[in-house]
């Protein structure tokens, strides 16, 4: 009953069972779907934004870096009529190359992460209109509307796959490879991890950089679902990043994240907008609930390290 997982999976059943029991279509296959897709997308969304609350800091530019390589991608395919597999590498890059520059600002002049991601997410949304002029691009590839409106099985829509493998992959990283721990213990304590040896430069470079390319993977499939590259994208991703990881267990300090935590926060954001939507609920009340949720979470976390201390921390599940 510890673990962080286990919190969200209590509320994810609850509140499964009772909506089902007002309204059965909640658990419909078409339901299951939309809420898959959602999750899909939302899941890397969150996961870009743990993976910098691992080491103590935040990254406001998310959304940003997402929308820049959404319609990067989505222009290559217009403008320039680059292959989807070509088009989708250079987006990546883009990801890549956007956090990259928010790590190595912060690492080599040592302003807050607010700051610097805070400046970064008006420069990037400075080139998304830019390029865009404020407007979309619609020459998305057949085969990349395919992929994202595909089911691999019943509701089980392709979209999840690239997910999946993300939160194997981000788990294989916080619990068994060095790279990892050391960004954890960064987080965890800055100068001790610094007195052990840790490039502390190091570990926040790399973990903006992958942050980074999960944005611009988020970006990508959000372009595959919606079959368009708006220049919109990633606007309103910030509270959502925030909240699923905090949800899941994350510790706003630093040193502490859980994936299987995270993908459940996700789940729960998903479930409580899909209710709004079938009980014809303002929709706009998602943001009043997401804030709610945060602080909660960040209450039930408080109180957890207060009870298990130190060993609470420095941990990834």
């Amino acid at each position: 009953m510890r673990a962080d997982w286990f919190g969200p999976l209590v509320v994810i059943v609850i509140a499964s069972a009772a909506i089902s029991a007002f309204n059965p279509s909640f658990l419909s296959p078409l339901n299951i779907q939309v809420l898959l897709l959602a999750i899909a997308v939302n899941a890397l969304i969150a996961f870009s934004q743990m993976i910098i609350i691992a080491i103590g800091q935040m990254n406001l530019s998310v959304g940003a870096i997402g929308g820049l390589a959404a319609i990067a991608f989505a222009g290559m395919m217009e403008v320039w009529h680059l292959p989807p597999a070509l088009a989708a590498v250079a987006a990546l890059a883009i990801g890549v190359a956007a956090g990259a520059a928010n790590g190595l600002f912060i690492a080599l002049t040592g302003i807050s992460a607010f700051v610097i991601t805070l400046a970064s997410l008006s420069i990037y949304k400075g080139l998304n209109l830019g390029i865009t002029k404020a407007q979309p691009f619609y020459g998305v590839d057949e085969g990349v509307k395919a992929f994202g409106t595909a089911n691999i099985a019943g509701p089980l829509p392709w979209l999840l796959l690239p997910t999946a493998l993300v939160a194997v992959g981000l788990w294989y990283l916080f619990s068994r490879q060095a790279a990892g721990r050391f960004m954890l213990a960064v987080g965890g304590n800055q100068h001790a991890a610094e007195l052990s040896g840790i490039s502390v430069r190091r570990a926040v470079i790399l973990a903006h950089a992958l942050s980074g390319a999960l944005a611009a993977l988020a970006g990508i499939l959000l372009v595959a679902r919606l079959q368009i590259g708006q220049p919109t994208i990633g606007d309103d991703w910030l509270i959502l990043s925030f909240a699923a990881p905090v949800i899941g267990g994350a510790a706003l300090s630093g040193g502490h994240v859980s994936i299987a935590g995270t993908v459940l926060g996700v789940v729960v954001v998903a479930i409580i907008t899909q209710a709004l939507v079938l009980f014809q609920i303002d929709p706009f009340l998602v943001q009043v609930v997401l804030g709610l949720l945060i602080l909660w979470a960040v209450g039930v976390n408080r109180l957890r390290e207060v009870r298990l201390g130190p060993a609470s921390q420095g941990a990834a599940r």
